[in-house]
């Protein structure tokens, strides 16, 4: 599955909102070129959330091991919580560069969040099905902040 397709299947989730910031645009050059999905029922984005899902598609400072510089490379980060990590990774060492597989994200897996880098044939529909539960997920913490009076 292509980094667009995946994107695309997010823009379709009720309430997404996906952030791809552009040459030139408001957002450093650090983030041009990757997206970010956050659930955002008024299309605006949200202030105080982070998103729940994001693309990447280069090495960022203190996030290398992916080895995401050399062309056609790009990973998807989805978070899930801490309990389903370890069904989903399992705890021994992993490999980051490792296409098609889901793995624990290099840096922000003790968060909760995994990755996959280049989704293909074995992982396809499990990012997808991990993307939509993530959504979900921000669409239930965005109901309970808003029937509380909080901040969306």
């Amino acid at each position: 599955m292509s980094m667009e397709q995946i994107i695309a299947a997010v823009r379709e989730f009720p309430g997404a909102l996906v952030l791809a910031p552009e040459p030139g645009g408001a957002f450093p050059e650090l983030a041009w070129g990757d997206a970010f999905f956050y659930y955002a029922p008024d299309g605006r984005l949200p202030q105080t959330t982070q998103p729940y899902g994001t693309v990447v598609t280069k090495n960022l400072p203190g996030d290398t091991a992916s080895d995401l510089d050399p062309p056609g490379r790009w990973r998807v980060n989805i978070h899930v919580g801490r309990t389903a990590l370890n069904g989903l990774t399992g705890e021994e060492p992993h490999d980051h560069a490792v296409a098609d597989t889901v793995l624990p994200h290099p840096v922000y897996g003790a968060q909760g969040w995994v990755c996959v880098v280049n989704p293909g044939r074995r992982t396809t529909d499990t990012v997808l099905r991990l993307l939509h539960g993530a959504h979900d997920n921000a669409c239930s913490r965005f109901a309970r902040r808003h029937d509380q009076g909080g901040e969306g």
